[in-house]
């Protein structure tokens, strides 16, 4: 039982671990962010189609029901990544990983908008943490600054991540959850295909391998191992365990991109951090 506990614990960590390669792999990569998000959805899409086929998922959907929300979770997940790219390539990895990681607190102040729920006093204390936080990660925060301008697309992209996990959580019954990405992927192509004409391509060839490791092992294998981890763990124990995440990014960045984050980038990432750690704690909590 410990053996099995162990097994499915360490293919957590190693999942959080791909997925936090999008940070040195976003900033490596010299392609505009919209094209590159188009080349990591559409080899991301092949691996998971296959993926879904062998494990004999369902790809049937109520359009009448769920194709709102299908079209609307696949726009906000191209919103996500591209932002997030842009803020990689204005700022650093550091910056960029943390600034998104304070969606979980943003969809704090946001669900009760779309659901019968209450904003708690200590919901309020965690916002100001977080505000806190932000303004600890860059060097200047001034809008002229160039990595103030890559917190500030960092935050657009966290918001972009709350508003597609809010729709999927009112449509929790869609479909499988590898299927359910699978479709947002296709969605994804179909928005950003105009970019391929738009944005120059010239260095492309030079890039593939990097785009096939960012569809595949950060895409594909990494966010199947996370999502797969939510039948042996809560949703909210593997919410606290991903906290590590920007942690991994940023020790990537360190050894591949000689990225070493400022002191008070770290103060402000630990006060994000923190905040994040305590929400997931006192849902796991109210949960007993």
């Amino acid at each position: 039982m410990k053996k099995t506990q162990l097994y499915h614990l360490t293919s957590l960590n190693i999942g959080v671990l791909l997925i936090s390669t999008s940070g040195v792999l976003g900033k490596y990569i010299s392609l505009n962010p919209p094209v590159t998000i188009w080349y990591r959805s559409l080899i991301a899409l092949f691996c998971l189609g296959i993926y879904c086929f062998f494990k004999r998922y369902s790809f049937k959907i109520k359009l009448k029901k769920h194709g709102n929300a299908l079209f609307f979770s696949g726009f906000f997940m191209a919103l996500h990544w591209v932002t997030y790219f842009f803020a990689l390539k204005w700022s650093n990895v550091a910056i960029s990983m943390l600034s998104v990681f304070t969606y979980p607190v943003i969809t704090i102040f946001l669900e009760p908008i779309f659901f019968n729920s209450k904003l708690k006093k200590e919901h309020i204390f965690f916002g100001i943490l977080i505000i806190v936080g932000l303004y600890f990660l860059v060097p200047r925060f001034d809008i002229d600054n160039i990595a103030t301008q890559g917190l500030l697309m960092g935050l657009v992209s966290a918001i972009a991540y709350s508003f597609r996990n809010i729709i999927l959580k009112k449509h929790t019954n869609m479909a499988n959850g590898s299927v359910q990405m699978f479709f947002q992927l296709a969605v994804v192509l179909i928005l950003l295909l105009p970019t391929l004409w738009v944005y120059p391509q010239d260095n492309f060839e030079s890039q593939i391998p990097y785009l096939i490791l960012l569809g595949i092992i950060t895409t594909a294998i990494g966010h199947t191992l996370f999502l797969s981890s939510f039948t042996h763990f809560s949703i909210s124990s593997a919410s606290i365990m991903s906290c590590i995440q920007p942690v991994f990014g940023v020790l990537l960045a360190v050894i591949f991109l000689n990225e070493i984050p400022e002191t008070k980038s770290l103060i402000g990432g630990g006060l994000i951090l923190t905040t994040v750690l305590l929400e997931n704690i006192r849902i796991r909590n109210e949960k007993g």
